[in-house]
């Protein structure tokens, strides 16, 4: 059987398909996805990329991502992987290990591909390698220099969005570690040594889910 090139994988069964066919949006190799933007401007496609954690995926990700898709054609997600959450948000996170935050992700409306962002990655990487039509981000992801940098060298132009979640995934998993913690305190509330213990609870739970908010 001959390879896929990529006019095959952008065909009916491929990346425009309804289906969310993992095994063909998702695409680790940063040349592939590049030589895909390349088949996709010959085809006069608007290239859309954006990236995040997508830990817990919650309706503020899908709203987000349905964001992002409506300034183009043709949406390149990248997920941030497990070792470079870690390194940004602590040991204890994400809760959702990194193949099923990018499996949650290509079943997203609009989603076209998916790779995995690394933490040993050239800064701005992935950017480098699909140079966007646009480059969609939060609020607090670049700062305005960082933002003409980018739209001076690796992409048509930065949309900001806000984020969109009532509740973020930090806050939600703080609010279930307080409800353990606050049914914890009440199985031990006649024990000798209480407010030492429910002190510890307290900085335990500070600890994993990232300080007190």
């Amino acid at each position: 059987m001959p390879p896929t090139t990529p006019n095959d994988q952008l065909g009916d069964r491929g990346l425009f398909a309804d289906a969310s066919n993992f095994d063909q949006r998702y695409i680790p190799d940063y040349e592939q996805i590049t030589r895909i933007v390349e088949a996709l401007r010959v085809l006069g496609q608007r290239v859309v990329l954006t990236m995040g954690t997508f830990d817990i995926l919650h309706e503020g990700h899908s709203m987000y991502l349905e964001a992002a898709r409506s300034f183009g054609d043709f949406l390149i997600v990248g997920v941030d992987s497990d070792e470079k959450v870690r390194q940004r948000k602590g040991i204890w996170r994400p809760a959702v290990p990194e193949l099923e935050r990018l499996r949650m992700v290509t079943h997203q409306r609009g989603v076209n591909v998916v790779t995995l962002k690394h933490a040993g990655d050239e800064h701005w990487a992935l950017i480098k390698a699909v140079m966007p039509d646009v480059l969609v981000a939060t609020a607090e992801t670049y700062d305005p220099d960082e933002i003409d940098e980018l739209q001076a060298k690796y992409c048509g132009r930065v949309e900001v969005l806000e984020r969109m979640a009532t509740v973020s995934t930090t806050a939600r998993l703080r609010l279930l570690q307080l409800e353990l913690g606050e049914r914890m305190a009440e199985h031990l509330a006649g024990h000798p040594d209480f407010p030492q213990l429910t002190t510890m609870l307290r900085e335990a739970i500070d600890e994993i889910s990232g300080g007190p908010r």
